[in-house]
């Protein structure tokens, strides 16, 4: 047995005694726990689960499975009795997944162990010798960048009260503190799982900094300090590499509840909790610094961060220069008179201010193009810009409008409009000057242009900075195209070109360094495209603008829009970032963690550095090799073409299917997604309209599929690809693309995840019903194709043999909601059919609603 087999099977057995074995001891005790109406719900579920995986084996429906549980466990139930035990379950599952989630964290540093030849210091450390390598490292690390933003995207369901509750439970098993963990399980059983109302668009950045002041604020200090003490050893100076990015009360893109007040407020709050950090440091650092010498600078500081941490009424500015500067002065005089004492106490919190400035994490603002195409409209209409444009500017030519736009700084005076969107905009572009003067430049200086399809889009949105308190020689913002579908991908490369060679524009690329981001959805082309489709889309694309970058000596970054599952650009994301090729802009990795992603892979301070590392380690181990992409090679590249067209062709013709928004209406709870507590954000865009696909929010669109255990965005048209090749007698040329290809075969893992939480057992009934029944098969069929290509491709037995960890994760957390699934089923069922009362269809509703929550965190990346 070789090294790679002993080490995965190490792992495998790992997980089976540190996560499941103690999962089913502590589940156990959960199940004992009196904590409901109906005592005996602990004994009961086991045996509904039982019951469930026997009735999915016999192919019966949701309403047979429980209907005949409900007719051998129990007497003399009504319906209302039915639903009551129903809900029961619900809460007992939901809180099995918590137990899961800890259990899990508390094992992550036994399961993970990080890959040391693609570090920093690893490669410092063959540059000793390697003069060339050497050369290679620190040029590299000059440019280098991680930056995470964390987004309010609604695909997180737990609460703060929860999340603490996690964090203290992951505690307890790491120590196996019984007594504790018995506390906890009983304060999880009394604790609310969900909001009675919709948050705000500021509770939703409250609920997320809590991530921030909890978990980012030491992990990302602490990688830091490694990088720090590495390049330190090499006698190289120090560099920061992590940046942190915002979106709530930032992102405007179809959430008309966000608007210049709340991104005011978020940023106020924003600058507090870290304020409240360093003064909680220097507490600490406090009782430890007790001699002669620093009680003048140490009063000063304390006083200093105590008033911009709780003092409300306190003018805000930016005081990390200032602070940074009486932190060295008390470095100095304990290295000086003291012999260096606590100095590694005082760096930490320098490192920290550093980081962290006076904003913590810096506010993304985004909107959609056609709005800023809206507001740009209405100021033409304004005195004195309404004199500068032809009344028919609308419907000119591309070349026509920017040939037209003059780039003058103007006072507008506006007239009243009930356009809350054009208020907002126009509010918000004067409001991030105060907000800069007040964090800092970096609390908000990037303008993200979401439905970019034209090189005006940017160009005109300057010129409303331009007409609203801004100067040319002080416009301190980027502007960050978007481009999302797959034609707008297509054409991307070409309107940076027009970008590039505007006057204007390069002036203003010149002052900030010639460095330009740009931001590409996974999301919105996956639903436009399907899987591979999306993923190739985005590879060529970023061929393209890179290769456009350079030959105008720009310095690219690429902003990748990611969701948690594959779908929607998750997975094994550090995996992309290591294959990248020298064809591919690669030193600052930028991406978006959202929902489960940030819980489940940023959830603990030990996954935080974890992922955190990886992604670095991704993007050095790029960075250093710089290898050729194979999949330009010409004999690949049209492989991927022609499989890509062939997915793209079979995902189109699915997506017209006539069943296609009825199937996904009726059997999942897309429609019901609205109604759930847990974003500000519409699930789709004209809200007040009937649900179409294109209206429909790509989160929304994966998650009802994965409620359905179908993920058809995740794999859909790969097997009609993989099969075509194949007849066409490629399939060798395939094969040797897959074994050659790190990102090819990233996006085969990936999809194959997506897959692994499939399962079409559940609604293998309806593969006879007289309305969807073709359309089932439809979905099924190109389910077990891809399954029976991939593993072909891929030589593995089965799906994620090569992750055996993962793959067991994967299955015990199906096996836990899998009652969930069928609830679920079950209550959407009876609303379908009609045939009941208005408080019966009301009951119905919430059940079905209820199980979204648990479904969604057991996947941990699944919408």
């Amino acid at each position: 047995m070789n090294q790679k087999h002993k080490a995965t099977g190490l792992k495998e057995s790992t997980f089976n005694s540190e996560v499941v074995s103690r999962f089913e001891l502590y589940n156990s005790l959960f199940l004992t726990l009196p904590f409901y109406k109906i005592k005996d719900t602990g004994t009961l579920l086991p045996l509904f689960i039982k019951h469930c995986e026997e009735g999915v084996k016999a192919r019966e429906t949701s309403a047979q499975i429980i209907d005949s549980f409900f007719s051998k466990y129990t007497h003399n139930f009504t319906n209302k009795d039915v639903i009551d035990l129903l809900f029961r379950f619900i809460q007992y599952i939901e809180r099995q997944v918590v137990l899961f989630d800890a259990v899990e964290d508390a094992s992550f540093s036994k399961l993970n162990t990080m890959d040391d030849q693609s570090s920093l210091h690893s490669y410092l450390s063959k540059g000793v010798d390697n003069e060339a390598l050497g050369n290679k490292v620190k040029h590299l690390i000059e440019d280098f960048s991680l930056r995470l933003v964390l987004t309010a995207h609604p695909t997180q369901f737990y609460p703060g009260s929860v999340l603490s509750i996690i964090t203290d439970l992951t505690a307890a098993l790491k120590s196996n503190n019984i007594l504790r963990i018995n506390e906890l399980l009983q304060q999880l059983g009394k604790t609310p799982f969900f909001n009675k109302t919709s948050p705000s668009p500021v509770d939703e950045a409250f609920s997320l900094a809590w991530y921030l002041e909890n978990v980012f604020y030491f992990a990302a200090a602490q990688i830091q300090e490694e990088v720090d003490h590495t390049l330190n050893e090499f006698q190289l100076e120090s560099k920061k590499i992590i940046e942190l990015g915002f979106w709530p009360g930032g992102d405007r893109d179809g959430n008309p509840n966000v608007h210049a007040q709340d991104t005011l407020q978020v940023a106020k709050m924003l600058r507090q909790i870290l304020f409240r950090c360093y003064y909680r440091d220097f507490r600490n650092l406090k009782r430890r610094i007790t001699f002669r010498g620093v009680e003048d600078t140490i009063a000063l500081v304390q006083e200093v961060l105590y008033k911009n941490a709780f003092d409300t009424n306190t003018a805000f500015e930016n005081i990390s220069e200032t602070l940074i500067g009486h932190l060295e002065n008390i470095k100095t005089t304990l290295v000086e008179d003291h012999d260096g004492l606590f100095v590694g106490m005082v760096d930490d919190l320098i490192r920290k201010v550093d980081l962290f400035g006076c904003h913590f994490a810096s506010l993304d603002i985004r909107q959609d193009s056609r709005v800023l195409r809206n507001v740009h409209a209405f100021c033409r209409q304004c005195r004195p810009i309404i004199s500068m444009y032809p009344e028919n500017y609308g419907d000119l030519s591309e070349v026509e409008k920017i040939n037209l736009l003059t780039f003058k700084s103007a006072k507008v005076i506006y007239p009243e409009t009930d356009d809350e969107l054009i208020k907002d905009t126009l509010e918000t572009i004067s409001e991030i000057k105060a907000i800069q003067k007040s964090n800092g430049e970096l609390a908000v200086h990037r303008f993200i242009i979401s439905n970019c399809q034209q090189a005006s889009d940017i160009l005109q949105l300057m010129e409303l900075f331009l007409w609203n308190g801004w100067e040319e020689e002080n416009l301190n913002i980027d502007f960050v195209p978007l481009f999302e579908t797959v034609n707008d991908l297509e054409s991307a490369d070409e309107i940076m070109r027009t970008l590039y060679s505007h006057p204007f524009y390069k002036r203003h690329l010149e002052k900030r360094g010639n460095k330009q981001d740009i931001m590409l959805g996974f999301s919105d082309s996956t639903k436009d495209g399907g899987y591979l489709m999306a993923n190739w889309s985005i590879f060529n694309a970023k061929v393209a603008l890179t290769a456009i970058a350079n030959e105008y000596n720009i310095r690219l970054a690429f902003f990748d829009g990611r969701g948690g599952p594959p779908a929607r650009g998750g997975g094994k994301t550090h995996r992309f970032y290591a294959s990248m090729g020298k064809e591919i802009a690669n030193k600052n990795i930028q991406l978006t963690i959202q929902g489960q992603t940030i819980s489940s892979q940023y959830g603990s301070i030990d996954s935080a550095e974890f992922n955190m590392a990886q992604l670095i380690n991704a993007g050095i181990s790029s960075g250093i090799r710089e290898k050729h992409n194979v999949l330009l090679d010409e004999v690949n590249k049209t492989l991927l073409d022609e499989m890509a067209d062939d997915s793209y062709v079979s995902f189109l013709a699915l997506r017209q299917h006539p069943q296609f928004m009825s199937y996904l209406l009726k059997f999942s709870p897309l429609s019901l997604l609205s109604k759930i507590n847990i974003s500000s954000r519409p699930v789709k865009r004209n809200s007040g309209e009937r649900m179409k696909l294109e209206d429909l929010r790509a989160i929304a669109f994966v998650t009802s599929w994965g409620q359905l255990k179908q993920n058809v965005p995740g794999f859909y048209g790969v097997g009609t690809a993989l099969k075509n090749q194949e007849i066409a007698g490629n399939w060798d040329k395939v094969q040797r693309t897959y074994h050659e290809s790190g990102y090819f075969k990233t996006i085969i893992d990936n999809c194959m995840m997506s897959m692994s939480k499939s399962d079409f057992n559940i609604t293998a009934h309806l593969a006879n019903d007289k309305e969807f029944g073709d359309f089932w098969n439809i979905l099924h069929d190109e389910f077990e194709l891809s399954k029976t290509m991939l593993l072909k491709l891929s030589g593995q037995a089965y799906l994620m043999e090569n992750y055996p960890v993962e793959r067991s994760s994967i299955a015990m957390r199906e096996k836990i909601i899998l009652p969930l699934v069928l609830i679920q089923h079950y209550a959407l069922s009876h609303l379908n059919d009609q045939e009941h009362t208005a408080q019966e269809a009301e009951s119905y509703e919430k059940l079905a609603i209820r199980t979204v929550y648990g479904i969604v965190n057991a996947g941990r990346n699944s919408a």
